[in-house]
């Protein structure tokens, strides 16, 4: 059988055993260390923010986040619907209320047309939501002006969610600077990773700071263990800090090679009847995380299901879009608000969307693998189902 592609798995590079080693050659095992200090530095630095907490994921930083904006049980919060259940568990874990906003059709992220609408309602229900959480797909920033716009009319702070989009620029500016807060994750299907792992950054240093306390079991500085508040042990380790300290100086270097691959990707299923790439926004750059499509089954006469199908006898690692979390069984008692009345972005690009293997380190082969098994596949369909209407 042929050896496994897999969709997005870690890229390491030069640098990051020679943090690492330096944090075992100093003893720096213990949660905390240099490696972390300057990994928020230089982070920070690299997205233009005044401020960086490590944690031990983009989750807890979302977590964070919402503590810092004082949502709590029966604070209603928006948030992106065509996301990953991350996005929307630390609601819960406050007792929150999410409303879920459906995507833009053009950009696959947070539709203002549906936000504005969501908004409409809640002022005239006495209901606004605490925050907003906008969720950036796939390595696509969401239109941050329109957002922007929208919240601060009726003064509600605004989270991002760039957990997948570390590396991408809305409007020349680094993506997860355009809110209150932002989030990234060093999850290790991510573009860079610490094995797992993620950031919270700001201009608000203060609020940093209360996280940066909260997130260390909110210990008092006394000499012996004193605490007045509630804690959380959400801070990252000096080993895998370094190992971030290292991903971050090739990120430009792995944002490059996804978009090579999806740019390589969409070259091969230009004349394929019924398949369409992830649009990219005129306002940025997208990093291309994932190379995600859909696949109209009319047209192509092949499901997304046939396809998983297929790339899985191949060896081959892909997956559905996102299932939006309005559809979650534990999420689908909960408000949703569609792009257009009636109209469900996210239902759709769930329905026909797939994810192709992604990663930085995938080789001219492997791609031309899965470009051959996904052209042979639709093209046979295609085949059959003319067959079976000339019969």
């Amino acid at each position: 059988m042929n050896s496994r592609i897999y969709l997005s798995p870690p890229h390491l590079g030069t640098r990051e055993r020679e943090y690492v080693e330096d944090a075992f050659r100093t003893n720096w095992i213990a949660p905390l260390g240099p490696n972390v200090d300057e990994f928020e530095r230089e982070l920070a630095e690299r997205v233009g923010a005044k401020g960086a907490v490590a944690l031990s994921s983009g989750t807890a930083a979302i977590h964070m986040a919402l503590k810092l904006l004082g949502v709590g049980r029966g604070d209603r919060v928006f948030v992106s619907s065509l996301t990953f259940i991350a996005s929307v568990n630390p609601v819960l874990y406050e007792g929150g209320i999410p409303v879920f906003i459906d995507c833009d059709p053009q950009t696959w992220t947070m539709s203002p047309q549906a936000l504005e609408r969501a908004f409409e309602e809640a002022h005239r229900n006495k209901q606004l939501p605490r925050a907003v959480i906008v969720v950036h797909l796939y390595g696509q920033n969401a239109d941050m002006d329109a957002i922007n716009e929208i919240c601060v009319k009726y003064r509600v702070p605004v989270i991002e969610d760039a957990a997948e989009s570390l590396g991408t620029t809305y409007k020349q500016k680094s993506s997860g600077t355009h809110g209150k807060f932002g989030i990234y994750s060093f999850n290790g299907n991510k573009i860079i990773t610490t094995s797992g792992g993620g950031m919270l950054v700001s201009d608000d240093t203060a609020a940093l700071a209360k996280a940066r306390f909260w997130a260390t079991q909110s210990r008092e500085p006394a000499p012996h263990y004193e605490h007045a508040e509630l804690g959380y042990n959400y801070r990252l380790s000096n080993v895998l800090a370094g190992i971030g300290r290292g991903q971050l100086q090739v990120l430009d270097d792995r944002v490059n090679a996804r978009r090579a691959v999806f740019d390589r990707y969409k070259e091969a299923f230009a004349e394929l009847e019924g398949v369409t790439m992830m649009p990219e926004a005129e306002y940025g750059r997208a990093t291309r995380w994932l190379t995600t499509m859909t696949i109209d089954p009319i047209i192509a006469g092949c499901t997304p299901a046939d396809l998983l199908e297929r790339l899985t006898d191949e060896n081959i690692e892909a997956r559905p879009v996102w299932k939006p979390m309005h559809r979650q069984p534990l999420l689908q008692y909960y408000p949703y608000y569609p792009h257009e009345q009636g109209s469900s972005v996210s239902d759709t690009l769930f329905e026909q969307g797939i994810c192709l293997p992604s990663g930085s380190s995938l080789t001219l082969e492997e791609q031309d693998r899965v470009i051959i098994c996904i052209k042979q596949t639709i093209q046979a369909n295609s085949r059959r189902m003319l067959s079976h209407e000339s019969a």
